[in-house]
């Protein structure tokens, strides 16, 4: 009688290691034990997660859900060896659209695709993840991992998260906008985790990779300026969103400034932007100059170094921006408010004088 193979073999022959996934499970439980929150419950393993709301002492919740993933920022992280830095990126991407509705995030599950899993990366990933969660105060309480030969190449890989948040329900943003409000610009940490197609391109174009010098700055690497994880506001935030004079937050994220503030606007209220207001980091104006990119585009893609708005009543801009700043972000007041017929947009000021990028095409 010929004796039954193991069914892992079967399976691990085919190109998936079940084994390693176990490994891997093995591996991070002690990575989601250091985010435990209130409320969650850090055993990974089981079907589903779990989460006792009841636990966070809201009276009358509303639950805030966001999902996002890293883009092609991966290729030139994992070209540069920094997979850590894109778990900070993927929970950074979706906490970070959560606190705009005054929301603090609760709990994140991550989505982790390879074509054969590369055990020593995909725990570097998830080192970054509960770094991520716990820079934003929440719970890492699960996720997935799928090994997929044939959709994927070996040495390739995808992320994908998901985060829920809470805000009591007086308290969600944003708040009605007024003509004469300020807008504050916090500080990004770079690129953050959009843009990175055209940004691919224009290295291509350029005949440069991750680790090659930073023609604008020799004594830096492209990964060094390119490729620093997005910045969480979670704390920052929340800690000026109870204060009356906020009335919005925005996440400057994929869009640029142009496409996120009119997402917080009323239909008869837009923005106009003094690009003078704050200096333009040194990426942006070497993307902008090595890829022919207009003020327009530029601020179309990029954060262009403002990586979060804050829009207050003017009495409150001074109050809000100390907070903010004492919190540890660098803060500009970067323009106002105005009334305007039509749908919000964004009016950017002289930004090709400020910037100092050359003249738009015709």
């Amino acid at each position: 009688m010929t004796q039954a193979s193991d069914p892992r073999d079967a399976y691990a022959r085919a190109g998936v290691d079940i084994e390693a996934g176990q490994h891997l499970v093995a591996r991070i439980a002690g990575l989601a034990r250091r985010t435990e929150r209130p409320g969650a419950r850090p055993d990974l393993g089981g079907f589903g997660a779990i989460f006792d709301l009841s636990a966070c002492g809201l009276r009358d919740p509303l639950l805030v859900a966001s999902t996002d993933g890293v883009g092609t920022k991966i290729l030139p992280a994992l070209e540069a060896d920094r997979p850590e830095t894109l778990g900070i990126d993927l929970v950074a991407m979706c906490v970070n659209d959560i606190v705009v509705q005054g929301a603090a995030p609760l709990f994140f599950l991550d989505y982790y695709a390879t074509g054969r899993l590369d055990l020593r990366r995909a725990v570097r990933v998830v080192e970054g993840i509960a770094e991520g969660c716990r820079q934003a105060g929440c719970a890492l309480i699960g996720g997935e991992t799928a090994e997929m030969p044939g959709l994927y190449a070996v040495g390739e890989c995808d992320l994908a998260g998901f985060a829920v948040g809470a805000v009591e329900r007086e308290r969600l943003l944003p708040r009605p906008v007024a003509e004469g409000d300020v807008i504050l610009g916090l500080a990004s940490s770079g690129p953050h985790a959009n843009g990175f197609t055209l940004i691919r391109r224009i290295l291509a174009e350029q005949r440069l990779g991750a680790t090659d010098a930073a023609p604008f700055a020799p004594a830096r690497t492209l990964a060094d300026v390119l490729l620093p994880p997005t910045r969480i506001y979670v704390r920052s935030c929340l800690r000026i969103a109870e204060n009356p004079g906020l009335r919005a937050l925005a996440h400057i994220t994929g869009g640029g400034l142009l496409d996120n503030l009119p997402r917080v606007l009323p239909s008869d209220r837009s923005a106009r932007i003094e690009t003078a207001s704050w200096p333009l980091p040194p990426v942006f104006g070497w993307l902008a100059a090595a890829g022919g990119l207009t003020a327009t585009e530029l601020a179309r893609t990029f954060n262009c170094g403002i990586g979060m708005c804050a829009i207050t009543a003017p009495e409150a801009a001074d109050d809000i921006a100390a907070a903010l700043e004492a919190s540890g972000e660098t803060v500009y007041r970067i323009g106002r408010i105005v009334a305007e017929p039509g749908p919000p947009r964004v009016e950017l000021i002289a930004a090709e004088e400020a910037w100092n990028l050359a003249a738009p095409r015709s």
